[in-house]
């Protein structure tokens, strides 16, 4: 599940929310958003009521949330919210109050400015940094995100085959933010037999309080670390699908957990176009474990060995009776798994294609999938302003593997550099791709 498809969710908001804000962008500063009138503040508030009724997990509370934003609005309450930003902001804040469910957010308003250097998630390829031998036969991997399946199966079967016959095996999740539930089950299934049950995601059916039930099973996968020791470190940045993993494994006694407490949610979420550009992010699922019968939202998933995330790696390496070692670098051997340096074919050319259809004002319809294109065309004004702002494009650049199985891309422009992550399908239709990041601007000294 991301901080942030019926998945659950990651900080790669890619996953949840078409062009959204990348995680570089986490620390920025909001650029002007547009002025709201009262007018659209009573269409976003009614929007955002009428959201909440219709799709949040618990529909009573969902009813309570909306009851409050349309009190706050005849009260007067909202009415020096002067952008789209501000209101999605308070509305946030006073939703959060009453639910206390960390995936619910509201986003409006132009992406951030960022300050300052960008802060950088790890290279990764399909949500895997890397994979290692360490001393003494102990395997080492660490998952920070958990893509479709599809996009992922591939790598995750290449990097956990370059570690069996490994005699313990250490998965780090400190840094993963979630993902997609079949993906999680996936990883799980490399540690159990076939068909044992791991988690089910039970989701509202939409305007209704009726429910339906997604049960995720143990699959065979192509090795098997069946009857290996397994430490999973998680650390309190842990979140949502990455709870899940060490969630599902403590349940199933399938793992020690080694580090600090998770961050608590558990409630898969997707996007709700509210209206004015505003986008709320409203979780309308739930996970429960079939053996404890709940789930970590609120409480996070507690460890075995509680200590600092950053001495997690130390604590496990001991308990597998190898030398206590706290940085993977310095413990590894022999790295069997490093994210690819080159792109996937034709992700290039979708770049470009996609930034001229959105420039030039034609459709988008046959670049990028049909559920994609209906959830972007709303912003498609918006960002073909940005893009004349910025001129002529000059080059792509590919910069790495991005974190869902796709490609990261650096675009310089005539008036500044941006960058950008995609994930096309295998239809060659691009299935989602981020908003456009700021970059350093190019020295021309060098």
């Amino acid at each position: 599940m991301s901080r942030h498809r019926h998945v659950v969710m990651m900080p790669l908001l890619l996953l949840a929310l078409p062009l959204a804000l990348p995680a570089s962008a986490q620390t920025a500063t909001p650029a002007p958003a547009s002025t709201l009138d009262a007018a659209a503040r009573r269409e976003i508030v009614g929007a955002f009521a009428r959201a909440m009724r219709e799709h949040y997990v618990f529909p009573e509370r969902g009813e309570q949330v909306a009851a409050q934003a349309t009190a706050a609005l005849a009260s007067g309450k909202y009415d020096d919210a002067g952008t789209t930003a501000e209101l999605a902001r308070r509305l946030s804040a006073d939703a959060s109050a009453v639910t206390h469910d960390k995936h619910l957010n509201v986003f409006g308003g132009q992406a951030p400015q960022v300050e300052g250097p960008p802060l950088e998630m790890p290279a990764a390829e399909a949500g895997i940094t890397r994979a290692d031998k360490l001393a003494g036969g102990v395997g080492y991997i660490e998952v920070i995100g958990f893509p479709p399946l599809s996009f992922s199966k591939r790598v995750t079967d290449a990097a956990m085959s370059a570690l069996s016959g490994s005699r313990a095996l250490i998965i780090d999740v400190r840094r993963n933010g979630g993902g997609d539930p079949e993906s999680v089950a996936y990883l799980v299934s490399f540690l159990i037999p076939p068909d044992r049950p791991i988690n089910d995601i039970v989701s509202r059916t939409e305007k209704t309080n009726d429910t339906t039930r997604q049960s995720f099973r143990s699959i065979r996968t192509p090795v098997s670390f069946l009857k290996v020791p397994v430490y999973v470190l998680t650390s309190s940045e842990t979140f949502s699908g990455g709870e899940e993993f060490a969630y599902d494994v403590q349940a199933l006694k399938r793992a020690t957990l080694i580090g600090e407490t998770t961050g608590g949610g558990a409630n898969p979420v997707g996007p709700v176009d509210i209206t004015h550009g505003v986008t709320a992010m409203i979780p309308s699922g739930r996970a429960e474990n079939p053996i404890t019968k709940t789930n970590w939202e609120g409480v996070g998933v507690r460890p075995d060995v509680p200590v600092a995330a950053a001495s997690a790696l130390s604590v496990a390496l001991k308990k597998a009776g190898s030398k206590p070692v706290a940085d993977i670098a310095a413990a590894s051997m022999q790295r069997v798994f490093s994210p690819r340096t080159t792109p996937l074919p034709g992700s290039g050319a979708a770049v470009r294609k996609l930034l001229s259809a959105i420039a030039n004002g034609t459709t988008i319809q046959g670049i990028v999938v049909p559920q994609f294109a209906s959830q972007v065309e709303p912003s498609l004004p918006r960002r073909r302003a940005e893009l004349t702002s910025l001129g002529t494009l000059r080059s792509v650049d590919f910069y790495r593997p991005d974190g869902l199985g796709g490609d990261e891309y650096n675009l310089t422009f005539a008036n500044g550099r941006r960058k950008m992550a995609l994930v096309m399908g295998p239809d060659g239709k691009i299935v989602i791709a981020s908003s456009l990041a700021p970059l350093a601007p190019l020295d021309p000294a060098k």
